[in-house]
This record gives structure tokens, C-alpha cells and sequence, in this order.
């Protein structure tokens, strides 16, 4: 009969607060275990917050817009026994207590270092622009600590939900406002004579008449920021094996449409060569790890990371875990709900957390094979390219002949601090076996 407490869960290492979107639930409803009670936004994705308990929603903690630290409570929820002698009243007033500051401390500093404490009113920016774009009281209040205008805010291009302008959308646009305005203006007076120049990073550019500067995204930001960290991290190494992967296509070819009309799926060959990697990483669990220092932190789960395309243009990886606890038609159900949801921007902060492994297709843009850049923490990631038919030597009874097949290149880039050639190497040979040698008559 106790009082539950709902609390803004952590949604990612670096992630220390969240924007109330807005309440699902009101007080007085009733709400089902797992049923969504409110929409938040983080920097990094937005999500929902589920109800813990079957119950009734007896208070909130926070209102629309507020911006709350993980780990504060956002609302409470009293079980069936319990509601009627302590269900709350309509319209609560927040508990003082336990509503955060519409600021929090971590974030509360400008671009330029000055203190954004203190400031309680936004001024005449509104919550919600003419264009119907949604602006935190976060983000209102850097925009009107830094001058920032309401025009300015609508120019800057935002990188949340239904293109919702960020903490880290306005912080990265404040460096570059002077120099940005420069720039745009320069070209045109200066097109006859000499080239233009403009900041980016550490470089110096040269803008050429005709040139046009978009800003990266907030995702575009991350993912460059993450691609330089691992490789200064990691030393680098790639091992290339091509596969011959006849067999494979023929048996997909055979199965798929009476799996499709018995299960509801597609089976593309994402599942089938996740299957393939974990086998292999059962056998060879050297490369299912990680570096901490000087000490080798031996992966126990084996959760699958797979790089997903996004309309955007970005990838994003969610994982499979415990992937080795799945048959192939557990395997093709997670990756299609995963890439499904990926490509919505619908995927929950802790479905891409936790990868111990990735594979990247980059055979998706035609291509037949890569270089991919580790997924930090991660020590490796496997690249398959493009099933292509070519004529290849193959052993028959009355000798070599030449043949048809649908050959594939396979990619491995490893950290070589902790992995050596002999294991990325013989890794990636294991996976091309398991390839290969696929049963034809087997049945799924």
C-alpha cells in the first residue's frame, strides 16, 4: 500500500537531466504497469517514461517545459488498495522539493563562461515559435542570456524531435554567430576579387563564389566527435577475407517467402550473418572485449551492435543483447523491430547501450567492402559488403573449373593494443567458414 516514486531514469553516460514534452497521464488516471505516463527530451534522444506499477497517477512532480535531473522524481503513483484514501487532488500543486530548478547547475554556464544562474524570465521569446517550433526554458534562457533572437533561434537548425532546437543545437550555434554572418556575407563582395576565408574548427577555409555552409547536426556533431576519439584511442588494424557465399543465397532464396508468409518477416541476410559473427565469437571471445587502462575487461554477454541508416543520412547502432541467446528467427524479429524503429527515431536510450560487438553492412550502398572505425569501447567491428557474382575456381570431383558464385568481402578492423593479427585475422577467417559452409537443406 505503499506510494511509489517515479523517477527520471539515466538515459546515457553523459546525459544528467531532461525536458518535460509533455504528461501522457493525468492525476486521477488509472495507468497500467509499462504503460507510458509522460514524453521527455534529452540531448541524445527522446523517450518516454513508463509507469513501474499498475496504479493511479497521484501526483506530478514537474510540469511541461521543466528541466529535471536524473535520479529526481517526476511523479508518484499510488497501488488500487491505496487510492481511495490518498488519491490526489485534481490540479496538485508540485511538490517544492522535488521539482529542480528550471536550470540545472551542470548546464547553467553560457558559451562565453558567464553564469545563466538567477535568470527566471525568457523575456518575449515564446515557449512555441509563428513556425510552431518548440523551445525548452533552457534553451530560452541561453538565447536570451546571449541575445539571441527569436528570428535567430528559427534560423538555427534543430536536431531534436520534429526539428526541436537543443541545448547542444544553441550552444554549438553561439561560437560561430559572428563568424557565420561573415561569412554568408562575404562571398558576394568579394567574388570578383579575392576568396574568402572562414573558420572551421582548427582549419582556415576557403570559400569559393557559390559555396553554402550548413551546419552539422547534432548527431553529425556526435558522430565525428566519437569517430576521432576512437581512432586516437585505438591503433587501427583491418583484415579483409572474401567469402564464398553461394550456398547461403541459394537457401535464403529457397526459404524466404514461405518464412515471410509463416512468421510475417523478411529475411534479409543481416540475421544470418549476426548468427554467423556470434558462433564465431563463442570460439574466439578474444575480440568480445574491452580496454579499461591496463586491464582487459572479458565480455560475459555477447549484445550485437548493428549500424542502422537513418533518413537523416546519419547511422546510429542499436543493440541486440544477450544475441547469443537467440535462434535465427529471434535474430530477424530484433533486427527488423530494431532498423524499423531506427529509422523512425523511435529506438529507447538503452537500446543503444551495451554493445560488446558491431557489424556494419556497408554492402547496403553498393559498396564491397570498407574500413570501419571501432565502436569505442568496443575492440573490434566487422564489415560485409556487396554479394556480387564472379566467376571464381572451385574444386569438382574431376578437378578445377571455373564457376558462377556470389562471392563477399569481409572486413575486420581491431584495436591491435589488444588484439593481434593472428586472432583479427583468424576471426574473421572463422567467420567466412561459418559462411560458406552454410547447410543448404537446412530448415528454420
Amino acid at each position: 500500500m505503499a506510494k511509489v516514486e517515479v523517477l527520471m531514469p539515466k538515459m546515457g553516460e553523459s546525459v544528467a537531466e531532461a525536458t518535460v514534452i509533455r504528461w501522457l497521464k493525468e492525476v486521477g488516471d488509472i495507468i497500467e504497469m509499462d504503460e507510458p505516463i509522460m514524453e521527455i527530451a534529452t540531448d541524445k534522444v527522446d523517450s518516454e517514461i513508463p509507469s513501474p506499477v499498475d496504479g493511479i497517477l497521484a501526483e506530478q512532480c514537474c510540469q511541461t517545459d521543466d528541466v529535471v535531473q536524473v535520479g529526481s522524481p517526476v511523479a508518484y503513483i499510488t497501488t488500487e488498495a491505496e487510492a481511495d484514501t490518498e488519491s490526489a487532488p485534481t490540479t496538485p500543486e508540485p511538490a517544492k522539493d522535488s521539482k529542480p530548478a528550471p536550470v540545472a547547475e551542470p548546464v547553467a554556464l553560457a558559451s562565453n563562461g558567464s553564469s545563466l544562474n538567477g535568470v527566471e524570465e525568457v523575456g518575449d521569446i515564446p515557449k512555441r515559435s509563428d513556425s510552431g517550433k518548440f523551445y525548452s526554458p533552457l534553451v530560452r534562457t541561453i538565447a536570451k542570456t546571449e541575445g539571441v533572437s527569436v528570428k535567430e533561434l528559427e534560423s538555427i537548425s534543430g536536431s531534436g524531435q520534429g526539428g526541436r532546437v537543443t541545448k547542444s543545437d544553441i550552444l554549438s550555434y553561439l561560437p560561430n554567430r559572428g563568424t557565420q554572418t561573415q561569412v554568408v556575407a562575404a562571398p558576394v563582395a568579394k567574388a570578383q576579387h579575392a576568396p574568402a576565408t572562414a573558420s572551421v574548427g582548427h582549419a582556415s577555409i576557403a570559400l569559393m563564389p557559390g559555396d553554402e555552409i550548413v551546419e552539422m547536426d547534432r548527431m553529425r556533431k556526435i558522430i565525428a566527435e566519437h569517430m576521432v576519439m576512437s581512432v586516437h584511442t585505438s591503433p587501427h588494424v583491418t583484415s579483409y577475407v572474401e567469402a564464398d557465399v553461394t550456398n547461403l543465397v541459394m537457401w535464403r532464396n529457397k526459404v524466404k517467402d514461405n518464412f515471410l508468409k509463416r512468421e510475417g518477416e523478411k529475411l534479409t541476410f543481416t540475421p544470418i550473418f549476426i548468427e554467423c559473427l556470434v558462433n564465431a565469437i563463442k570460439e574466439m571471445p578474444g575480440v568480445n572485449v574491452s580496454l579499461d587502462g591496463q586491464n582487459i575487461i572479458k565480455r560475459k554477454s555477447i549484445n550485437m551492435g548493428m549500424a542502422a541508416a537513418m533518413p537523416s543520412g546519419n547511422l546510429i547502432v542499436p543493440v541486440i543483447k544477450n544475441a547469443d541467446q537467440m535462434n535465427l528467427l529471434g535474430l530477424t524479429k530484433a533486427v527488423n523491430d530494431l532498423a524499423n524503429r531506427a529509422r523512425t527515431n523511435k529506438l529507447k536510450p538503452e537500446e543503444i547501450q551495451g554493445g560488446t560487438y558491431t557489424m556494419t553492412n556497408v554492402g547496403t550502398f553498393g559498396n564491397v567492402m570498407g574500413t570501419p572505425i571501432i565502436n569505442q569501447p568496443q575492440v573490434a567491428i566487422m564489415a560485409v559488403g556487396a554479394i556480387r557474382k564472379k566467376p571464381a575456381v572451385i574444386e569438382t570431383p574431376s578437378g578445377d573449373a571455373i564457376a558462377i558464385r556470389h562471392m563477399m568481402f569481409l572486413s575486420h578492423s581491431y584495436d591491435h593494443r589488444i588484439v593481434d593479427g593472428a586472432l583479427g585475422g583468424s576471426f574473421v577467417r572463422k567467420v567466412a567458414d561459418f559462411l560458406e559452409n552454410w547447410d543448404i537443406n537446412r530448415t528454420i
